[in-house]
């Protein structure tokens, strides 16, 4: 079960059958693994990264791979792991992960060495986001059933992940439960909807008449106001951060992250490949009234966190922001422009829509994940710790 594996098998092999082994593997072993299968849409997060573990301060962490008796990877998972107190005990969370071949018919023979490992190395309960989507609706779609008390699951989805619905009825059957069940957004610590801009195959006039005709014109304005969009540093954090403070009262939420969370990230993700991370400005007679960070792997680009000023916002600086961002992703060959987390709400009077509707602008889609999915492990002992950690969890 300790197994060291260091080469990645070639991306378009199927595991092997027979004897699976798990243990920990190299970050260099690790990163290869996921550059050889990151060029499409479907490739890894970047909350899988290696270099992730050191942006989650307050979490041990394990890089830990598997494979045949060969020795090649055919999987890999961060697994982030959160000390219960007064135990050696452990909460392993696995976000937007593993990263492993889902479709595998044989789901136990990398599942099963899985837990049996994390079991082993203390963990009481495990949390993973299981890569396939589940289902998905066109931003038309959505425009068209939105209404009073509406939500995304009172709509007929224009497509149905068939592969999400297999991997969600194998995990129910194997004792694991979705986070939340299937109500609503669930409770999940990533988003389960997220909204996604496709970009294969796309030309930029293709992009440009995907927009909606609020954001063309929003576009054009910030053009014409003289709106100045530039690439930024390390140095221009605290720029960011005291506009993210301004969203946060304004919107009325609050992320819970202080300005050295974003710092080492940017610090962390950009050491293991520079450009990795980028932060956005966008620019107004001199001053920023906008700054949106975004994060590439492979085919795959992330508008992770948009902060922006309570002044000057006829002139739109988000917009201009959002649509160079995404110039810059097709440009660079992604496959997709994520932009991360929408509610489930259609509801046009509910605050929360407000977010919905500037996406759907973008002409993408809303894409349903499987969401996160937990278990605990056998034993009496970890069974409590299960409950008093999901108590915990409760009150937060």
């Amino acid at each position: 079960m300790s197994a060291l594996l260091l080469t990645a098998a070639p991306a378009d092999r199927r595991a092997p059958l027979g004897p699976v082994r798990v243990g920990p593997v190299t970050p260099e072993a690790h990163r290869a693994f996921l550059a050889s299968r990151s060029a499409g849409a479907d490739g890894p997060s970047f909350l899988q990264l290696p270099s992730w573990a050191q942006v989650k301060d307050g979490w041990c962490h394990q890089l830990v791979g598997w494979g045949p008796e060969s020795g090649e990877l055919t999987g890999v998972a961060l697994v982030l792991l959160r000390p219960f107190p007064g135990t050696r005990k452990y909460f392993a969370y696995l976000p937007e992960g593993p990263f492993a071949d889902w479709a595998d018919p044989d789901l136990d023979g990398w599942l099963g060495p899985l837990l049996g490992h994390l079991r082993a190395s203390g963990a009481f309960a495990v949390r993973i986001g299981p890569g396939p989507a589940y289902r998905r609706w066109n931003a038309a779609t959505l425009k068209a059933h939105t209404g009073t008390g509406r939500r995304l699951a009172d709509v007929l989805a224009d497509e149905v992940d068939p592969l999400g619905t297999v991997v969600a009825d194998r995990l129910r059957a194997r004792g694991w439960r979705r986070c939340g069940g299937d109500s609503g957004d669930g409770a999940d610590a990533q988003p389960r909807h997220v909204f996604q801009v496709p970009l294969t195959g796309r030309s930029t006039d293709d992009l440009w008449s995907g927009l909606n005709q609020e954001w063309r014109r929003n576009v054009r304005k910030a053009r014409k106001s003289g709106v100045e969009i530039t690439v930024g540093s390390a140095a221009d954090l605290p720029d960011f951060y005291r506009l993210l403070r301004v969203t946060e009262e304004r919107d009325g939420f609050r992320l819970g992250r202080s300005l050295a969370y974003y710092e080492r990230q940017y610090a962390a993700l950009n050491a293991e490949q520079p450009g990795r991370m980028k932060l956005y400005l966008a620019r107004h007679e001199g001053e920023i009234l906008a700054a949106h960070t975004m994060v590439t792997v492979g085919g795959r680009v992330w508008y992770q966190t948009g902060a922006s000023a309570d002044h000057r916002r006829e002139v739109r600086p988000s917009n201009a922001l959002q649509w160079r961002m995404l110039l810059d992703a097709h440009a660079a060959g992604a496959a997709v422009y994520d932009l991360r987390g929408v509610p489930s709400t259609l509801d046009p009077d509910d605050r929360a829509h407000g977010l919905l509707r500037w996406k759907l602008g973008t002409g993408g889609q809303v894409v349903e994940t499987l969401g996160e999915w937990e278990i605990p492990m056998p034993g009496t002992t970890n069974q409590a710790l299960f409950r008093a950690f999901q108590a915990y969890l409760a009150r937060r």
